[in-house]
């Protein structure tokens, strides 16, 4: 019989990977609350669990584990739930992090802490139990400072105070995004700030995934943090991308992590890396799954595959072979219904275009962008140059046509 991995969440940035998965010969069984998820188009098999409910998918998953066939392995793609993906490897005796690093990877404030006892540098931060306490800090320290849920996910109530904000309105906006209406605080650092993908094996770090992130339209749609995608490979100089990826590795020690993946959001002051944040599980926004590959020639998520099954995967398997420009934007029509989609066939035929996603159809809403999901359309281009890339993405962006009419 064929050995079975289990996929936690079935969504569009999902699809790469479980294609992956079966062409590595894997019996795939994807897990997602949404009966049309995606990925239950390709998988072999589906369940229906939300893949933010621990409790009910590590039952969804025993149940099929007992009744159906094994689980030998599993994973997420592009969902933020390593608490989940961890649960259920604990229940059923599979490969992955550990609880406790899962549960650390879910709670910012208590991530940044684990990093200040390592001696990973961070931003300076603290909790702001309340408006109040979040006015205090103002006072004390300016307004040089971003206020963000503790525990929420995607950018999703994640703002850059300035002077003219309603500190009560911010605290709350932060507070409502998160499950426990936490909210914390931290120092706005200036400087680059880079993507990090990184595969740890018995504690040996790897990260072929490093990308300059793109925050052209950080004025524009303030105060929300709104990353219009990145460039491949990286403007910064060697050995400061060496210092970033030793961080990034650190970091994922840090929290227990000796075999997994992480996902790292690094920002680079005078040369120096500090971690913003650390996701214990494989990113979104087709990173890991188109971009790696394009970029460095590293098969990235079917390395996260096969560790999670079990295999061996050489060191080689994960050094860049190459360095392949890759420069990666998004689509933000005008806010409102959307009336018409043209011009995809024409993107697609633009050269160095790898890749053209719409992400919204007609009749949807498109709401001003709040949060890193407020996307309609993705674009990849390569080229021999990232300014040729660049050129490319943009030609693509102007020749798809996402018309909207007022809600």
């Amino acid at each position: 019989m064929k050995k079975t991995l289990l996929i936690v969440s079935g969504g569009v940035q999902a699809l790469h990977g479980i294609k992956r998965a079966k062409d590595f010969g894997y019996h795939v069984v994807v897990s997602d609350l949404n009966p049309n998820a995606p990925g239950f188009a390709v998988a072999d098999e589906s369940i229906i669990a939300s893949t933010y409910d621990v409790d009910e998918t590590v039952a969804a998953a025993q149940r099929y584990h007992h009744t159906v066939r094994p689980i030998d392995g599993v994973i997420t793609i592009g969902c933020d739930v390593p608490l989940t993906v961890a649960s259920v490897a604990d229940r059923l005796g599979l490969i992955s992090i550990p609880l406790e690093s899962a549960r650390l990877a879910q709670d910012k404030l208590a991530m940044k802490r684990c990093f200040v006892e390592a001696g990973i540098p961070v931003p300076w931060f603290a909790a702001v139990a309340s408006p109040q306490a979040l006015k205090s800090v103002v006072a004390a320290r300016g307004f040089a400072l971003v206020v963000k849920p503790v525990d929420s996910r995607g950018s999703r109530g994640v703002q850059k105070l300035s002077r003219d904000m309603d500190l009560d309105v911010v605290w709350e906006r932060a507070a409502s995004q998160s499950p426990t209406r936490r909210v914390m605080v931290e120092e706005f650092l200036p400087g680059p700030q880079i993507s990090t993908e990184s595969i740890l094996i018995d504690g040996e770090g790897f990260t072929p995934g490093f990308s300059d992130r793109n925050y052209e339209y950080l004025e524009r749609y303030a105060p929300f943090f709104i990353e219009n995608g990145g460039d491949l490979p990286s403007a910064l100089p060697e050995r400061t991308q060496d210092a970033v990826k030793r961080t990034a590795e650190a970091a994922g020690r840090a929290l227990g992590i000796l075999t997994g993946n992480v996902k790292g959001d690094i920002v680079v002051v005078n040369g120096k890396p500090h971690v913003i944040e650390l996701a214990a599980r494989a990113s979104g926004g087709y990173f890991c799954t188109r971009e790696i590959p394009l970029n460095t020639g590293v098969d990235f998520i079917g390395a996260m595959i096969k560790i999670a099954m079990g295999e061996h995967v050489p060191a080689e398997d994960l050094r860049p072979k190459r360095m392949t420009p890759i420069v990666q934007r998004y689509a933000f029509p005008i806010p409102g219904r959307v009336a018409i989609i043209t011009g995809v066939s024409d993107a697609r035929r633009i050269p160095g275009i790898e890749e053209v996603i719409v992400t919204v159809e007609p009749g949807d809403e498109i709401s001003p962008p709040t949060h890193s999901g407020c996307t309609a359309a993705m674009v990849l281009a390569t080229g021999n140059t990232v300014e040729a890339a660049r050129a490319s993405a943009a030609m693509a962006l102007a020749a798809l046509k996402i018309e909207t009419v007022a809600a």
